[in-house]
């Protein structure tokens, strides 16, 4: 069948942009199933919450916007320059999902929670971002989601004439592998503690990124990487901060017994 891009939805009097269309669905579902989940397995005040949910929207908005911008920093300052109205559009998942996590970081903190609060929001978020990437998917070539060009025989001719890696169904097709990865290990594993499912989520989520991202075109690039794939680098590391502390304890601890405590050969 062939599709014309970008793929409006006709709702009989209407027709929605898709990009609209699945990214207003994802977050209806998306939410639902995280009231659904929360009254399952709350353990905080209704302020607490309240707090929580509008530090990780407030970040996650900014955080996909300035990523974006970077991103996309020939079009940031021409629009700058020509037409700042332009800067509202675009964002991007990667700078959402730190952007929320550094701001509820930061408002437990202020609010003295020390226990995780990231688990509930695992299946959401991975229900709501495969929905939106279909979204991304029927846009076409003005979401700029799509990969390279590829001779692969599932390769999608976005409207250009050029065959390219339909990178948003990779993601969709990765997402849920994951999702059902964290289950089926939430599962069966009696030592995971709480917060350790969103953790899996943000390194699984992170790494593939920092993958798949190398199939896409770049407007610019910083040693190779794009400031995206720099931005997975820095949540990594920060996920694996206290491996890498403890790495380095080891290769010191090593370095000073083997090489300035020697003993007599």
């Amino acid at each position: 069948m062939d599709i014309t891009f970008p793929y409006y939805i006709n709702l009989g009097l209407v027709e929605i942009h898709p990009h609209a269309f699945f990214e207003i669905m994802g977050w209806i579902v998306g939410l639902s199933l995280m009231v659904f989940l929360r009254k399952k397995n709350d353990y905080f005040t209704i302020e607490q919450r309240s707090t929580l949910i509008l530090a990780a929207t407030l970040g996650a908005i900014f955080g996909a916007k300035i990523l974006s911008w970077i991103q996309h920093a020939n079009y940031t300052i021409d629009a700058l320059y020509n037409d700042p109205v332009l800067l509202v559009g675009g964002k991007t998942m990667v700078g959402g999902l730190l952007g929320g996590l550094f701001s509820v970081e930061v408002a437990k903190k202020f609010l003295g929670i020390t226990k995780s609060t990231g688990d509930v929001y695992v299946y959401p978020l991975i229900v709501s971002i495969s929905i939106g990437r279909i979204g991304c998917f029927f846009t076409g070539l003005d979401d700029a989601t799509y990969g390279i060009a590829s001779d692969l025989p599932w390769a999608i001719d976005f409207g250009d004439g050029i065959s390219r890696h339909p990178t948003q169904l990779y993601e969709i097709l990765f997402l849920i592998i994951l999702g059902l990865w964290i289950h089926k290990y939430s599962k069966n594993n009696l030592n995971i503690k709480s917060g350790d499912r969103f953790r899996f989520f943000m390194i699984g989520y992170l790494a593939w990124r920092l993958l798949i991202d190398g199939l896409k075109p770049a407007d610019f690039e910083v040693l190779f990487l794009t400031p995206i794939q720099w931005a997975c680098i820095g949540g990594l590391i920060y996920y694996h901060w206290n491996d890498f502390i403890t790495y380095a304890k080891y290769c010191r601890k090593y370095a000073i017994n083997h090489f300035f405590n020697r003993g007599p050969v």
